[in-house]
């Protein structure tokens, strides 16, 4: 990490300022990855809090453990909203535990993967998509190039740091990302981003 902010310090002036005004930050990998998924399905456009609330239900709903995907293919969608989950994210979590079992999605390789390969993988589950697998890819799995140009927080807080009259766009992120030397550090200096909104990204 020490590596990365003498990098990212040096190359842009805005992050520099950003680097000096914030705590550095601790990115925690993890390898439970289908547990991470199913919490970032459910936490999908939810407040922290409700999330959480969500999250206890839904084990609740199964003794008070995290279920495995054949267990989630035990229960109905209607069993599954009655936690407060919507119709569609039930559909999606069930989606994933299929899956799992079937084969089309495996854990056991990804860590072997390039980011975009990982993209490709996850994104083959109904409602997991890019900026779903770019919020895995750096809180999950620790991956400090990933550019999330998808994101709300990033694009406000691009406009704000670097005075763009509009919000800028996946090309103008890249672009901006490219000039100042961010690779092979943007989740960092993506994370700095997000700070300067006060704005902890939600995963």
């Amino acid at each position: 990490m020490d590596k990365a902010l003498i990098h990212l310090s040096a190359s842009d002036t805005h992050l520099a300022f950003l680097i000096k005004a914030y705590e550095k930050p601790e990115f925690l990998p993890h390898t439970n990855y289908y547990h991470e998924l199913v919490d970032s399905i459910i936490s999908q456009q939810l407040s922290v809090k409700a999330a959480r609330t969500i999250e206890g239900r839904f084990k609740d709903l199964f003794g008070g453990n995290f279920p495995s995907p054949e267990q989630i293919l035990e229960k109905d969608v209607e069993e599954l909203r009655a936690v407060g989950m919507s119709r569609p994210k039930a559909r999606y979590i069930q989606d994933l535990a299929m899956k799992i079992l079937d084969g089309t999605v495996t854990f056991e390789t990804l860590d072997s993967l390039t980011n975009q390969e990982i993209v490709d993988e996850l994104t083959k589950v109904k409602g997991i998509g890019v900026w779903t697998v770019h919020m895995f890819l750096m809180f999950c799995m620790g991956r400090l190039d990933i550019l999330p140009v998808g994101d709300l927080g990033i694009r406000n807080g691009i406009m704000k740091l670097y005075e763009l009259d509009t919000l800028p766009d996946a090309t103008t992120i890249e672009t901006i990302a490219h000039t100042n030397k961010w690779h092979p550090y943007e989740s960092v200096a993506s994370w700095y981003i997000w700070q300067s909104l006060d704005n902890a990204p939600s995963v």
